[in-house]
């Protein structure tokens, strides 16, 4: 499909997500105004229209909201990376909801265990939060380490998944 691109704010745990999907499947999301700046340059040409609504997104972020804490975890995402980091986003979406994991253990379950600072930039550079859930990696002694939307944003998203902090 060639259509304009579906941008929904709605809201969510947390705050306000804005969400960008081709199609169905999300190409940017985030807690931020600055999302549909970080559209990968493969869907700019499309353009963007503002949607009530999108299909398979819009029940899943209801369902996060209302109790169903794995819903997000199955919608698809698209976002531009290397093999590292799309390894990395997969494992993220491999953690339960209401866990978490250190970047160390992010690097171990690469097969890189020597990596952290690597699993790091592949939080700091996932481009669809909170579908690729990086909310639910923290650093080694269990501080939240960072978010890019900030601390309250991945506490908010922790508490609701149930994870103990």
């Amino acid at each position: 499909m060639n259509g304009p691109l579906d941008v929904l704010v709605t809201p969510i745990t947390g705050g306000t997500l804005t969400v960008v999907a081709a199609d169905g499947v999300v190409v940017a999301s985030g807690y931020d105004e600055d999302v549909v700046a970080r559209i990968p340059a493969s869907y700019r040409a499309r353009g963007t229209q503002d949607v009530d609504k999108i299909d398979g997104v819009s029940d899943a972020i209801d369902a996060y909201v209302a109790g169903d804490i794995g819903a997000l975890d199955a919608v698809p995402v698209d976002q531009p990376g290397g093999e590292f980091f799309q390894a990395a986003w997969q494992a993220m979406r491999q953690i339960p909801p209401g866990e978490t994991w250190s970047y160390a253990e992010l690097a171990a379950k690469l097969g890189k265990p020597k990596a952290v600072r690597a699993a790091g930039s592949a939080c700091a550079r996932n481009n669809v939060a909170p579908f690729v859930p990086c909310h639910r990696i923290l650093r080694s002694d269990g501080s939240l380490g960072g978010y890019a939307y900030g601390l309250p944003v991945k506490r908010a998203l922790l508490i609701h998944e149930g994870a103990s902090l």
